[in-house]
């Protein structure tokens, strides 16, 4: 006779900053048995803790932006004391995702949040339940953290709710040729038996590009012709700076950033150079990059997108 398994100990909620789990790139959708597939929304990567009577919104870097988001921070007062959510904030417009638009959220005033929370409202995509009644699940499997997500918040609504997720590999194919029409760009893969392990890149995820659409924040270099561009990537809100600029896209980035640039300035690290000063403007122009890597990730703007081109009128205009 098997003696009975120890009851497994309670673990209080994790609090912040909390690292989360990441993904690495794989070329192929990976298929067999005992796999999840979930579409990957880019966004703005955020972990809600509602702990203590209290609502702290995280992102990816560490960074507490819950006065930016002053309508998930009401929406995630819904929730039980004790939960802890990781997703992902995505802003829809004209039926499809919009990075630039989350961008702009992610970087408003406290004063400035509410008007932009009624103009462009953020919705969260929850894709994992790391806590709740104040107890760290983290130490589940995906399956079991899963359905307890889904009886948590599947019934609340917009604007939380869970992702979709299916285990099946034809269901999850469809999905990756059919969800880039709404502005869905590739599968996250994660195993059913797998706890969650923060800052590992122990999930998959599948793109149909290897180049991506980053908000531009900021340049280094003159005005009138900015050496590189400081750049924010979907699902991280971390400033990287981009490689040297060609001689056409320097000439062509002074001319859209004339009207956008602040009083602001900011540190962001510079492959090879280190900590760099830049200056800020206002987030919306966005840029098509490539991520290349050596010793190092590399980003390199490969062209400007025109607001004619993202088709969002005040997405990328105040």
């Amino acid at each position: 006779m098997t003696a009975p398994r120890p009851p497994r100990p309670h673990r209080p909620a994790p609090r912040p900053p909390l690292k989360v789990a990441l993904a690495e790139s794989v070329d192929v959708l990976p298929r067999g048995a005992g796999l999840a597939y979930e579409p990957k929304f880019d966004g703005h990567r955020m972990v809600i803790f509602r702990i203590d009577g209290e609502v702290l919104l995280q992102a990816r870097s560490g960074r507490i932006i819950t006065a930016a988001f002053p309508d998930l921070a009401d929406a995630a007062r819904q929730l039980p004391d004790g939960t802890v959510l990781d997703g992902e904030v995505v802003v829809w417009r004209e039926g499809r995702t919009d990075f630039a638009a989350v961008q702009k959220r992610a970087a408003a005033t406290p004063g400035r949040a509410p008007v932009l929370a009624g103009r462009l409202p953020a919705s969260y995509a929850a894709f994992d339940l790391l806590a709740a009644g104040d107890e760290d699940l983290r130490s589940l499997a995906y399956e079991k953290r899963r359905e307890r997500l889904v009886a948590l918040i599947g019934a609340l609504g917009p604007p939380l709710q869970p992702v979709p997720m299916t285990p099946d590999a034809t269901e999850a194919a469809t999905w990756y040729e059919t969800l880039p029409a709404i502005g869905v760009e590739g599968l996250v893969v994660k195993r059913l038996d797998q706890t969650y392990r923060g800052g590992i890149r122990a999930w998959r995820k599948l793109r149909h590009t290897h180049t991506r659409d980053a908000v531009v924040v900021g340049f280094t270099g003159g005005a009138a012709r900015p050496a590189a561009l400081v750049l924010v990537l979907p699902d991280d809100d971390t400033p990287v700076v981009s490689s040297t600029l060609t001689p056409a896209l320097r000439a062509q980035a002074a001319a859209l950033l004339a009207g956008r640039r602040s009083d602001r300035r900011g540190t962001a690290t510079a492959t090879g150079v280190g900590e760099v000063v830049y200056e800020a403007v206002e987030p919306g122009l966005t840029a098509e990059v490539e991520l290349g890597t050596t010793r190092h990730t590399v980003t390199t703007v490969l062209r400007l997108r025109l607001p004619e081109e993202l088709g969002h009128g005040d997405a990328i205009h105040d």
